[in-house]
């Protein structure tokens, strides 16, 4: 499923927040790791972001208490990043689980996001979700995004490696090269 084309008739601070970027997936650079047979590069995922399901099992358990298990997973692909792994709300265990008050943020491509904390951790967001994104990430809306930084996280049962950073939170597993956004000097990537 790929993400609607940008609108062009969108505010000129946000057309130019989206135009900023100096690495689309049209070009590897020459820094990028070269993939093996059943790997990809996060240098050929597109910018603007695109949309993809995940024909795979996802679960993410918080001290062996399980809050997903899906396999209907979305996973969004931009360049330089691994994937970022959406859940369909029919598929958490929101026991666990309350908004986070006072927390929000924009991206430039998927809108206003709202947060969620553990029950036990109630100041520590764990996920975020979109309950109005922009037009071309509508299949997101509800979904949630997790981090694996506070989270157990399984792609078929591959434990997953957190992006480096504390404000990415995509996926990496075996099957992607990098080097990906997140380390020191790579927010420009």
């Amino acid at each position: 499923m790929k993400s609607k084309k940008p609108h062009q008739n969108q505010p000129n601070w946000l057309q130019k927040a989206r135009e900023h970027w100096n690495h689309k997936g049209q070009k590897r650079p020459e820094f990028a790791v070269e993939p093996q047979p059943g790997q990809r590069s996060v240098w050929d995922f597109p910018r603007p972001p695109v949309i993809e399901p995940v024909h795979k099992t996802v679960k993410i358990l918080y001290q062996d208490h399980t809050l997903v298990q899906t396999e209907e997973a979305l996973a969004v692909l931009e360049t330089a990043s691994p994937p970022t792994y959406y859940i369909p709300p029919k598929d958490i265990s929101f026991d666990q689980l309350v908004p986070l008050q006072g927390k929000t943020s924009l991206c430039e491509w998927k809108g206003s996001a709202a947060y969620w904390a553990l029950t036990e951790q109630p100041s520590l967001a764990v996920a975020w979700s979109y309950a109005n994104p922009f037009t071309e990430f509508a299949a997101l809306k509800d979904y949630l995004g997790f981090y694996p930084q506070h989270l157990e996280c399984y792609v078929n049962d591959e434990s997953v490696i957190p992006q480096p950073g504390r404000f990415y939170a995509g996926w990496i597993t075996s099957d992607l090269t990098g080097p990906f956004k997140g380390e020191p000097g790579t927010g420009h990537w």
